[in-house]
């Protein structure tokens, strides 16, 4: 029997010709140092039977979103983008008007901010961002967060204070699966998971353990954690390409999912694997 139908909700492509990744850095990045792009990942995401896909940003470069775009609206599988925005500069809503007329601009579905790097653990809380906040709200977009687990108790405070506004929490908050550790990732996840408005990626996990050992088991803990705190109709599957490719495949990542995921009823478990991020995201539906 076919395997139902997947949506790939976190994923990214950059050419190094365009611009430099210049989070890239190290040895232990250093085979994401190299172009990567949706001709390298189709043929893989339609072997492992995904349908559509969600590109996310990488750099807060204003030229990347209308590029993803692009991308987006010149072929078939990205049913969405998360793009990137300045959330602190003063007409966020006209910025995002622009980008959604332009080519591709119907699959902006979001905007994610690279708070993981930002040095005031309180950043999602100035007065500037939380405006620029609102905004993507009344745009009726999402906002992805991508934070550490000591800034999920601003992320909390964030939703809490927009609950107009979904928060998709990237990665699983990032969990310390490498140290086998789950403080205080777990309280934070299970506070944010407590407010209406948010929903979690099962995504990136294998990058947060040990990426030449790690086994399903090491990453059960934490997936049965999101599991529980968000309950599968919030909860959806990225792969992280092509970040994952640093401890593992792309087919690879989709059955670490489905593995992760074997204790749940097959509605429950389809939620997980596309119709969380199709309803969500306000997805398109695939083409043919």
């Amino acid at each position: 029997m076919t395997p139902p139908p997947v949506v790939d909700a976190h994923h990214h492509v950059w050419d190094l010709a365009v611009r430099d990744q210049d989070w890239i850095t190290g040895e232990e990045l250093a085979p994401l140092r190299r172009t990567f792009t949706l001709a390298d990942l189709e043929p893989e995401a339609r072997a492992a039977g995904v349908v559509s896909t969600v590109l996310v940003q990488t750099v807060t470069v204003a030229e990347e979103t209308p590029e993803l775009l692009a991308l987006a609206d010149a072929g078939t599988l990205v049913a969405g983008v998360v793009g990137w925005t300045d959330l602190t500069a003063p007409d966020v809503s006209g910025t995002l008007a622009s980008l959604r007329a332009l080519p591709g601009g119907d699959r902006l579905v979001g905007i994610r901010h690279q708070v993981q790097g930002e040095p005031d653990p309180e950043w999602l809380l100035r007065p500037d961002v939380l405006r620029g906040l609102a905004a993507v709200a009344a745009a009726g977009l999402v906002y992805d967060l991508v934070v550490r687990p000591h800034q999920l108790p601003a992320a909390v405070r964030a939703a809490a204070l927009l609950p107009e506004l979904t928060f998709v929490l990237d990665h699983a908050g990032k969990p310390p699966v490498a140290r086998r550790a789950t403080h205080p990732w777990a309280d934070g996840l299970r506070a944010l998971a407590a407010l209406p408005n948010t929903v979690c990626k099962l995504s990136g996990l294998v990058t947060e353990a040990d990426p030449l050992s790690w086994t399903v088991e090491d990453l059960r803990p934490y997936a049965d954690t999101v599991i529980e705190a968000f309950g599968p109709t919030r909860l959806m599957y990225g792969s992280d390409w092509p970040v994952c490719r640093l401890a593992a495949g792309y087919a690879d990542v989709l059955a670490t999912a489905r593995e992760l995921t074997d204790g749940l009823g097959d509605a429950d478990r389809q939620s997980v694997l596309a119709g969380t991020a199709q309803r969500v995201y306000g997805l398109r539906e695939p083409a043919g």
